[in-house]
């Protein structure tokens, strides 16, 4: 990935200087394939590339390709993980630290997959499911008799 980049716009007489699209900033498969394809037309003819090299190239797109995958099947699974483990807490006695670093605890009620991540309520209050930071079964009280 590339850090620090910044966008810049030429101005012109007939620009404005505002850019309509955000800079790529990670390296996937298509730019690979530019610079492929840039560096075989700005090729030598005289001395073509090693076809070794060729292979070795192309090898590496294809394993660029399955990491691509392979990450978003991870992604995937975590966020299906999230929600898992968000619709466990629901019945359950939660305990959540708010911004001011006070404990609340109480039962969940219900569990939102509006958001990218997950959000519980408890006790009326909606919180994101990074926010619990204890789960305990409720405890019960039995009738006297």
């Amino acid at each position: 990935m590339i850090d620090n980049v910044t966008a810049t716009a030429a101005t012109s007489l007939y620009t404005t200087g505002t850019s309509s699209s955000a800079p790529n900033q990670t390296m996937n498969q298509e730019v690979f394939l530019n610079l492929l394809v840039a560096q075989l037309r700005n090729q030598d003819p005289s001395s073509p590339m090693d076809t070794n090299e060729m292979m070795a190239q192309s090898t590496q797109l294809a394993s660029m390709e399955q990491l691509t995958s392979l990450t978003e099947v991870s992604q995937e699974a975590f966020a299906l993980q999230m929600r898992i483990a968000a619709s466990g807490l629901v019945g359950q006695q939660v305990s959540v630290v708010d911004g001011d670093g006070v404990t609340h605890t109480g039962i969940a009620t219900g569990v939102s997959f509006a958001a990218s991540t997950p959000t519980v309520t408890v006790d009326g209050v909606t919180v994101n499911l990074d926010a619990v930071s204890a789960v305990a079964t409720p405890t019960q009280t039995t009738p006297a008799a």
